[in-house]
This record gives structure tokens, sequence and C-alpha cells, in this order.
């Protein structure tokens, strides 16, 4: 540890790499914590989780029964075992019995991107909320034809303030909570919409995931999708290079030259040039009968007639990259894909089988370094090498399934919730005195809060 230290201070360590360090050996030591415990006010089924993206300080959760909670995860409110045991309760909770709350099922529960002064649910009633945190009430309701699987706002959005809902109705819409009424809604998939999210570069594209099995990629601002993913068009592991077109050398040219001289040279080179201008336009003479009828169908009609599939089966959850380069799919058969965004092909990472649920929508999540992916599979949850596919944790708490897994990278720690109604706290294991026998990197001993 002190070498560490040392080498830090002398400049041999850069700083972004030795807060790496500190941080991947964290989070690779993840275990059910013992000193930090959330106390559930929830009656049912713990369907979203989620912390604030402003301060990293409270902890959003939605639950079957109809209801909401807000936790601080950095002050406590109470302490067992002679201050060993840290009990977190709810700062406040919106139950069913509120005057405007939901009347089934919360299965989406969201922070206000820019500030913890609100927070939105959907709910398996149709209604999507927009809720003050300090006064406890509804501010703007939008009324959904079916029930709400999804929502989403983008973390980086300027220009607007539209969330997204997937419900079992085949189009998303966008709520615009500035005029309290739907912005447009997007029209492609042939069944329910399960999962959306944001892109984590663009503050205009939008991804969603069909119970038909399509992913589908939208740009808020034109009609139809521009992009359907298509589990076979695939390319291997991170993205490829860009294609230069190779250099002809300039020995080429003089020889060319030499032989043929200048004027003949130049004669061959325009009869190429105007060669290849008349096969062309020969081809373009004769357009066919289909590209005719494609070119008169709108751009939104035309994106609903590609009917590529990312999964065989249902698309149940979506996680974007913090980078913005790739995007995570689980799906039916308990798959999980690995997109890279920008050529829309499949990375071919073999991830190792899990068994997922396929009958409602998962939370997956992502830690940056190392590139980890979180994935409910029933009663565990399982961390993969992002580019491995490789079981890299195995966490073992729940008693029933697991629905969602919420990383707090501020404090490198998990937040897990399921059917068995309990938020778990997973935890970087081990001491500071354990990390100085070892030699190794320190943790912070005060759980990176400050």
């Amino acid at each position: 540890m002190w070498k560490a230290f040392k080498d830090r201070e002398t400049g041999r360590f850069r700083s972004n790499s030795f807060a790496n360090r500190f941080k991947s050996r964290r989070i690779l030591s993840l275990q059910l914590s013992n000193r930090k415990d959330f106390v559930s006010p929830h009656r049912g089924s713990v369907n979203s989780l989620q912390v604030d993206l402003t301060e990293g300080r409270y902890l959003l959760s939605g639950a079957a029964d109809g209801s909401a909670a807000v936790f601080d995860v950095k002050r406590a409110t109470d302490y067992e075992a002679s201050g060993l045991i840290a009990k977190h309760k709810c700062i406040f909770t919106v139950r069913k019995q509120h005057e405007n709350g939901h009347k089934y099922a919360i299965s989406s529960a969201i922070w206000y991107p820019i500030d913890t002064g609100m927070f939105i649910t959907g709910s398996f009633d149709h209604y999507v909320k927009v809720w003050d945190t300090n006064t406890s009430q509804v501010v703007v309701d939008f009324k959904m034809p079916g029930k709400v699987y999804r929502t989403a706002m983008s973390s980086m959005a300027m220009s607007h303030t539209l969330i997204a809902a997937g419900t079992d109705d085949v189009q998303v819409r966008l709520c615009d909570i500035a005029s309290g009424a739907f912005s447009h809604t997007l029209s492609g998939h042939r069944d329910g919409v399960m999962s959306v999210e944001w892109s984590t570069s663009s503050e205009w594209v939008l991804y969603t995931g069909g119970c038909d099995g399509a992913i589908r990629f939208w740009d808020i601002r034109r009609a139809g999708c521009f992009r359907v993913l298509d589990n076979s068009q695939t390319q291997l592991g991170v993205r490829p290079p860009i294609l230069k077109r190779p250099a002809v050398s300039s020995k080429f040219f003089s020889a060319a030259k030499s032989s043929l001289g200048d004027q003949n040279w130049l004669k061959t080179l325009q009869s190429k040039h105007t060669g290849s201008q008349s096969v062309k336009g020969s081809s373009s003479e004769k357009p066919s009968v289909e590209k005719s009828r494609q070119k008169r169908i709108h751009p939104g009609m035309l994106s609903t007639l590609d009917r590529a599939t990312a999964h065989y089966g249902v698309v149940t959850g979506l996680k974007a990259t913090n980078d913005g380069m790739y995007l995570l799919s689980a799906g039916s058969y308990s798959r999980i894909r690995l997109w890279d965004i920008e050529s829309g092909r499949n990375t071919l990472v073999n991830f190792e089988t899990g068994r997922i649920q396929t009958d409602r929508a998962i939370q997956l999540d992502t830690s940056d370094d190392p590139a980890l992916v979180f994935v409910p599979c029933m009663k565990t949850v399982k961390g993969f090498g992002m580019w491995s596919g490789r079981t890299t944790l195995m966490l073992r708490g729940h008693y029933e399934s697991v629905n969602t897994c919420c990383f707090n990278s501020n404090d490198q720690e998990l937040y897990t919730s399921g059917a068995d109604r309990q938020i778990i706290v997973w935890s970087p294991g081990g001491s500071v005195e354990d990390e100085m026998a070892q030699g190794g990197v320190a943790e912070d001993k005060d759980n990176w809060s400050d």
C-alpha cells in the first residue's frame, strides 16, 4: 500500500490510474454488506431502483403494492449492534392509499435528471405520474393506453423534458413535462414495448426493445426509426478500424507516363473515367420496380417494414454504456447481447448462460472500471465481464427472483431488489488492515462517501 502512495507522490502513478486501482479492487470484492441495511417499507415485489444523478445520495424505489419510497444512502437513521450496523429507513413513502397514488403495481420509478425535486413513476394502472418530492403531490399525470412497463428520461437533455414510456401498446409515447401533453408517438413495433433507454451520447436518440424481439433506434426529431438491430449482422469484438483507401505510389505513375507518354496516359485515364460513368448511367436508367416503390413510401412507413429481430422473443432489458458506444440487451431464452451502436452490429460476445426472467422487465447496470455487467439471474445476481462474457461475480442473498440491479459509482456499491420485497446492499469487502497485510492498495475506509 505504502509503495503505491509513494509512487503517486513521486508522479510514477497517474492520478486516474491510482483511483481506478482503488475502484477496481473494491468492485471485484463486492459482497453482502454487514454494515448497511435498508429497511424496506414495501409489501410487494420491488420492481425499480435508481440513485439520483446529481448527488448520488438518494435511492428511489417502486414496488408492486403501488408504493414508492426514497432512502438516504449516505446518512443512516438508526444504528444497531453498538453502532456497527447502519439502518437506513425511508425518508418518505407514497403509498397506494395516497389521494394521488397508483392503484396498481409501480413498474418504473426514476428521478428527474437535473435535480431531486421531482421523480416519475409508471404503473400498471395506465398512468405515468410526475411527483413533487417536497410536497409528495402529483404535478402532472399522463393517461396511457395500456400497462406501463418502463419509463426513461435523458440524462443529458438540455432542449427537452420528455419522458419515454413503453407500454403494452405498440406505440412508444413521449410525454412532455413542460406542456403536460404527449409530444408525439413512435410507431414501428408490432407488439408491446417492455424496455426503453435514452442514448448517453445524444439527447435526441432513443432505444426501445419490444415484445416482438426488435430493438429500434429512434431520432425523435424525424419520422420513423433509423435503425433496426439484426442479430445476424455481426462483428467480432471491439469496433473495427476505419478502412483507408490504399495509396498508390508515385513510382507507378512515373512508370506509366514513361511507357505511354503524357498525352496517351491522360487519354487512357479519361476513357476509363467516362466508361465508368456510362456504365453507372446505364444501370440507373432502368430502376427496378421495388426501388421505385420504396422511394414512394414515407420514411416513417418504410421503417415499419423492417422486421429484423435482435432476440428470438421478448426484449426485457436495455442498458447503454456510459461512453455511449455500446448497448446491452437481455431477452428471452436467457440471452445477453452486446451491440455496437455506431455500426448496429452484434459483437458476438458469448455471455455465459444464466436464467433470466422473461415475463417482466428487468433492470441491468454496468460499472466502468472494471467493465462489468450486473444482471438479475433468478435468485442470484451475476457480474459478467463486458468483453469476456465470463462470470466474474455471483452474488447470492435474495430468497426469490431478483428484478433490479442499481450500481452506485460514487461508493462502488450495488443495490438489488426482488420479489422478496427486500433491498439488499452489496459493498466492498475486506478492511484497510487486510490490504496493508497483503501489500496491495488500500480501500477507502469511509466508503468513498466524502
